[in-house]
């Protein structure tokens, strides 16, 4: 459908690009999310960080118009207070610019130093324009939360940077004339401070990966017997409790419980997590096969398994419970208003409080021993996941962004 002129849309996505020579790469799934964004704009312009290194896997090169009507702007990356104060002045004056040039703004924030969301809103706020703020998780407690990891030098800028974060946070949303916060964590804690919040969520799932009639019924068969399936995507970062979901493995194993797991994702932890599990005697039913380049792959790792098991630790939204929805697969794990957001409708989930590795297990353990419990609960998590697609998703976040800051 062919959008108004007056329809032209900049964004700030934090999403970096990498830069080798003049060619940019653009990682695989932020390609998909700004061609989601152009089918609702007429144009649609992108700031996002670039950094000058090869690209890891997922990212893809980018040539001008490869992405019809979309168009980006690198931005420097600057996330330490030097080369923040020496970008700020030039990076500053070449937001304005594109800010000028646009009917709709739309920034994501998250960060303190190098957080370009933050600087366009000021320059909007500035100028008069109506903006809006995005954030899919709380980062200044995210900060707060893992700084208790990491070395000395870590622990102590987390330590440093969490409350100005939180202030940051707080004075970019209360100047912002919508907020688009992605889950109800999220929305939970900004709201208070926001003019006109909104819940949304973000998933790059088109409705035909949504698990199929015939392929649920061949889950549902092979769930009703044989190991329980487990399954988890992400990276293997602190924030997302991989230790912790080791453990709770190794209590099912202990229990007598038959089960395969899998993580997969790369990250930080990764080499620890395989040789904890290696410590624990769960190695030889735990695969950790670290980054997984094919999506599809992913996609039918999450249509194969029997539970979707999470150990989140922080208050974020992560898309990975949405894509076990659509896929089927009941999400259990700790507790948190953005969970228990997602099953509100037909309960596709069993939670915990957050740190009860015990419960946890409790839980698998259970229905793994009642199967018929673990068939209703997949069928509940496949009418949950349905209200998702990301045509749905896109079109519903461009239908407030225009209501809302449409002049």
């Amino acid at each position: 459908m062919r959008q108004p002129a007056s329809n032209r849309l900049l964004i700030y996505a934090p999403v970096p690009l990498y830069r080798v020579g003049e060619q940019l790469f653009l990682e695989d799934q932020a390609r998909v999310g700004l061609r989601l964004w152009a089918d609702n704009f007429a144009t649609v312009a992108a700031m996002m960080p670039v950094i000058d290194a090869p690209p890891p896997e997922g990212w893809s090169p980018y040539e001008a118009g490869n992405i019809d009507r979309v168009a980006l702007h690198p931005l420097p990356c600057a996330y330490t207070p030097l080369r923040f104060a020496r970008c700020l002045g030039p990076t500053r004056a070449r937001i304005a610019a594109l800010i000028d040039e646009a009917d709709i703004l739309s920034f994501a924030i998250g960060g303190l130093f190098g957080d370009w969301g933050a600087v366009a809103s000021f320059v909007a706020h500035g100028k008069d324009r109506p903006f809006a703020v995005w954030t899919d998780r709380v980062e200044s407690a995210v900060t707060r939360l893992t700084a208790a990891s990491g070395s000395f030098k870590t622990r102590l800028r987390k330590r440093l940077t969490a409350v100005p974060m939180w202030q940051l946070e707080k004075a970019v949303i209360r100047r912002a004339a919508v907020g688009l916060f992605h889950g109800r964590d999220t929305f939970d804690t900004y709201a208070p401070f926001c003019r006109n919040p909104k819940v949304v969520h973000d998933i790059l799932l088109d409705r035909s990966l949504q698990i199929t009639e015939e392929d649920f019924a061949a889950k549902q068969r092979a769930s009703g017997q044989g190991p329980l399936q487990i399954v988890y995507a992400g990276r293997a970062d602190d924030m997302k409790g991989p230790m912790e979901w080791l453990e709770a493995l190794a209590q099912l194993k202990a229990g007598g419980v038959d089960f395969r797991a899998r993580w997969l994702g790369d990250g930080p932890m990764l080499a620890d997590m395989r040789r904890a599990a290696e410590q624990v005697g769960i190695g030889d039913v735990v695969a950790m096969p670290g980054f997984v380049a094919d999506r599809e792959a992913v996609i039918a790792a999450l249509r194969q398994a029997h539970l979707f098991v999470f150990c989140h630790k922080t208050p974020e939204s992560p898309r990975c419970l949405i894509e076990a929805l659509m896929s089927g697969t009941p999400i259990v794990g700790y507790d948190s208003a953005y969970a228990r957001e997602l099953v509100e409708g037909f309960g596709g989930g069993r939670f915990v409080a957050n740190g009860s590795v015990a419960a946890l297990a409790d839980v698998i353990s259970d229905l793994s021993h009642a199967r018929g419990a673990l068939l209703d609960l997949q069928r509940a998590a496949r009418r949950d996941g349905q209200r998702f697609d990301q045509d749905s998703v896109f079109r519903g976040r461009s239908e407030i962004l225009k209501q809302a800051l449409a002049a």
